[in-house]
């Protein structure tokens, strides 16, 4: 009687329902009543919210492995760690996808500043990841603030040689959405150390990329130009060090004491982590991902440890369940995110190979917070369905539909014209941590963690009924 009930119902209700425990009665030709979504929805919440894995997850990872940056043993342990979470849940199709990464290590670093002829005073700082060093020796030189893309313009040729340039650019607290405002900032010419260079100037100090008021530096990527005469060193600053510098700058001159051993090694391989729930009526995927990597420092936690976790989460739910998949329902745990983004384009590069059919894509890569919707990246006709289920979402506080761009590691799928997601969390906390020492697994609130979980289970649900 089961698989009478797993053949029947979808054709007259175009989806699958959950596998039932118990024997059902025999399907008659009376009418049937539309399938009732809420229900199913609460289903998947009541699984997660008593018994989800996630943030027990979240704490090994973060407790028992930690930062996990590429090219090193402890991303090598993230791996084997993601592959026994897998198995335990009972996923049989796992597998290693092999991606480039360079090799980049920080080594020690330190920034000292004089003001006139006074003492070295030390600042917290940290180099931008891939950053060149100074190859262990002083770097010295004077410091001109420059603040906008106009007062760069303005600079005539010569005036910043052998300067070491600092930006005091903070994230716009006008623009609420905090995840706008950073994007903003990051992509600003002025925090471009190959633009900088170009001016005769030998390194580059910034104001970190924060929502915080305090002194904890947070880090950032350096993109270098192949055709760059010259690599120089690239740092960034806390919120309060960058004011306090900024207003000795302007009542005299302030020289810098950089010395960095940071370097580059070539090359190596970090593997993607794929694991799927194979589909019960055809070959399609549904793919969801985050990155495993995290930066050399703190837990990696929110960025990315609670998507890794979630994504995990997703798949014991479903598995829990009984759900019958139509599509298979696919996890890509992605390797070199934080500094070059190799695994995202590796795994696109194979679909293409494969020809293999997406039907959706899904990220998540915003720190475990209280869900709030989804970005929805797809032709407009695409977005009109998922608008028609907002209804469902709704009592679980998902209620934003209204954003456009995936920017996470599912990014490269959109040039092979899938659709994409990425869930929308409350991010107003998010920066405060972002890329710096205190992201940490006590920034996490469990509750959040799970009801993202929640809110990417069903939207599954309803791609793979649906799509």
């Amino acid at each position: 009687m089961k698989k009478l009930f797993i053949i029947i119902l979808p054709l007259f209700l175009g989806g699958f329902l959950f596998s039932q425990k118990k024997p059902q009665k025999k399907l008659t030709k009376t009418p049937v009543a539309k399938f009732n979504y809420h229900d199913e929805f609460k289903k998947i919440s009541d699984e997660i919210m008593t018994n989800g894995k996630a943030y027990d997850n979240l704490g090994e990872l973060t407790k028992s492995i930690g930062s996990r940056f590429s090219g090193t043993a402890d991303y090598a342990k993230a791996v084997e760690w993601a592959e026994k979470k897998f198995k335990e849940i009972g996923i049989e199709m796992i597998w290693r996808q092999e991606a480039k990464a360079p090799v980049w290590i920080r080594g020690r670093e330190s920034l000292q500043i004089k003001a006139g002829n006074g003492e070295w005073k030390n600042i917290r700082m940290l180099s931008f990841g891939n950053s060149e060093g100074t190859g262990g020796k002083d770097l010295i030189g004077e410091i001109v603030l420059i603040n906008s893309t106009s007062e760069l313009n303005q600079m005539s040729v010569g005036q910043l040689k052998d300067k070491i340039v600092f930006v005091n650019l903070p994230m716009d607290p006008k623009i609420i959405n905090t995840s706008d405002s950073y994007l903003i900032a990051a992509k600003s010419k002025l925090i471009s150390a190959s633009v900088i260079a170009k001016t005769g100037a030998k390194a580059l100090i910034i104001r970190s990329l924060t929502t915080a008021n305090n002194d904890i530096p947070h880090a950032k990527m350096i993109y270098y130009e192949p055709d760059d005469k010259a690599r120089i060193p690239a740092l960034s600053i806390g919120v309060r060090s960058a004011d306090e510098l900024e207003k000795l700058i302007k009542k005299q001159k302030v020289t810098a004491k950089i010395n960095m051993t940071a370097e580059s090694k070539g090359d190596t391989t970090n593997p993607n982590i794929i694991a799927e729930i194979q589909g019960k009526k055809d070959s399609k995927v549904i793919v969801l991902g985050a990155q495993l990597d995290s930066w050399d420092f703190g837990e990696g936690a929110i960025d990315d440890g609670t998507g890794v976790v979630q994504c995990i989460e997703v798949l014991r739910t479903l598995k829990a369940l009984g759900y019958e998949n139509n599509h298979t329902i696919r996890v890509v745990l992605y390797a070199n995110s934080e500094n070059g983004g190799q695994g995202r384009e590796m795994y696109a590069a194979y679909v293409k190979k494969k020809d293999e059919k997406h039907v959706f894509a899904l990220g998540t890569d915003a720190g475990g917070y209280s869900p709030r919707g989804f970005s929805l990246d797809m032709a407009p006709q695409r977005r009109k369905l998922v608008f028609a289920w907002k209804e469902y979402f709704l009592p679980y506080g998902v209620y934003d539909f209204d954003q456009t761009e995936a920017i996470q590691d599912i990014s490269p799928l959109k040039k092979l014209d899938i659709p994409l997601a990425e869930l929308v969390v409350d991010t107003q906390r998010y920066f405060d941590y972002h890329h710096s020492v205190e992201d940490t697994f006590d920034k996490v609130n469990k509750r959040e963690l799970l009801l993202g979980a929640v809110a990417m289970t069903q939207m599954i649900l309803m791609i793979d009924s649906n799509w």
